[in-house]
């Protein structure tokens, strides 16, 4: 009885042994390693089965967010490959204008709204000075219309007096103090540089060459001392100047080269060096179009500075011809000196219109370059990874 007794406990408590094992089996993940000796060399398939049993919540939890984080690389690796391509459809040379709504309108004067002041004291309450100045770098011949007026704060017109308008360089600190003061003459009387008589604003014109700045190159200063109605205020403006003129501008001439369209600036250049030309293109509506931009080495003589139409961009934009080309400006660059730029002319307005064209004169291509070609490349690698990771994790691409 008692050899009995012990058999059945021991038959108890193996049972119970094997139940436990059972449900501990049951509840591990799928991908936990088997505890023990038992293997699936060793164990019977129906003692194995419970190793493909589903995952438990904590292992749910971790396979989702594993798999949410696969995802997200994936479609970040798409968003950047398609927006690249997306921006590089059109050479850098030849943009949508409207990727530079700060360049519709280049030669449109700066203007400033400033209150009354002198140096170390508070603004006089109640009025502002409002100038206007029609270009920040100049060169050669070239002169520089400037405005001032007085407002109250709704805007109106306040009457001004100007007791001192002088013209002086702010020298380099490298170099001995400059030269004397030059008077500026101000005016609303409708002469000279002033548009209108007697409407609250004074003009003045800025003519560098033939104010005692021939021979300089560098900053002058034009600054204004202001009385209204008894309150003192000082204002000042800044012109960048450069007595070289490092080219003249010759005629135009377009032609549909592989597919785009080519305008052809011609030039006599003086001074050789590293160009930057830019202009706009609009369509016979007035739609803006483009910028064209030209930056490159150009010898002396007679040169071109050649501003191509993509194709592509032509496509895309359907524009109605003839196009006009205007509002040309273009510099040398002067490294290492200050200024660092020589202003060619400046041609506002269009000066140039096309020929006629059916839009199936131009290409449809997508720009190439070598460089486009390598960001494609290793941007379309890192989507063909985030693919393959998602994948091994059991998920499907969006």
């Amino acid at each position: 009885m008692r050899a009995r007794g012990w058999m059945a406990l021991a038959a108890g408590l193996g049972m119970a042994v094997l139940g436990w094992w059972s449900v501990g089996a049951a509840s591990a993940p799928a991908d936990a390693p088997a505890s023990g000796a038992a293997t699936a060399a060793s164990v019977p398939a129906s003692a194995a089965a419970p190793l493909r049993a589903p995952y438990s919540a904590a292992g749910l939890k971790q396979r989702d967010r594993r798999l949410a984080l696969a995802q997200d690389r994936l479609e970040r690796a798409q968003e950047t490959l398609a927006s690249y391509r997306q921006a590089t459809f059109y050479p850098p040379e030849s943009r949508p204008l409207r990727e530079h709504p700060d360049q519709l309108r280049p030669f449109a004067p700066i203007e400033q709204s400033l209150p009354l002041r002198r140096p170390g004291q508070d603004p006089a309450s109640g009025v502002r000075i409002v100038t206007t100045q029609e270009k920040v770098f100049a060169s050669g011949q070239e002169t520089v219309r400037l405005t001032v007026a007085a407002v109250d704060d709704k805007g109106q017109r306040l009457p001004l007096t100007i007791t001192r308008a002088v013209a002086f360089d702010l020298p380099d600190p490298r170099q001995a103090a400059g030269r004397p003061q030059v008077a500026i003459d101000f005016n609303d009387a409708g002469l000279g540089a002033d548009l209108l008589a007697g409407d609250g604003t004074y003009s003045g014109l800025l003519a560098p060459a033939l104010q005692g700045f021939a021979d300089y190159a560098g900053t002058v200063r034009v600054q204004l001392e202001l009385n209204q109605d008894g309150r003192m205020g000082l204002v000042s403006f800044d012109v960048v100047y450069q007595p070289l003129v490092p080219a003249e501008w010759g005629g135009i001439r377009e032609a549909v080269v592989d597919g785009s369209l080519v305008f052809d600036l011609q030039a006599q250049v003086h001074q050789a060096g590293r160009y930057v030309v830019n202009a706009r293109v609009v369509d016979a509506r007035g739609q803006a179009l483009a910028l064209l931009s030209f930056n490159d080495e150009v010898g002396t003589g007679a040169q071109r500075f050649r501003l191509t139409l993509f194709g592509r961009l032509i496509r895309d934009a359907q524009p109605v011809f003839p196009l006009r080309l205007q509002d040309v400006e273009g510099f040398l660059l002067l490294p290492d000196q200050f200024p660092d730029r020589a202003m060619l002319p400046r041609r506002a307005g269009v000066v140039y219109s096309s020929q006629l064209y059916g839009l199936d004169r131009f290409s449809d291509a997508e720009w190439q370059s070598e460089e486009r070609s390598r960001y494609l490349t290793e941007y379309q690698k890192d989507v063909d990874q985030a693919a393959q990771d998602l994948a091994g994790l059991g998920g499907n691409g969006p």
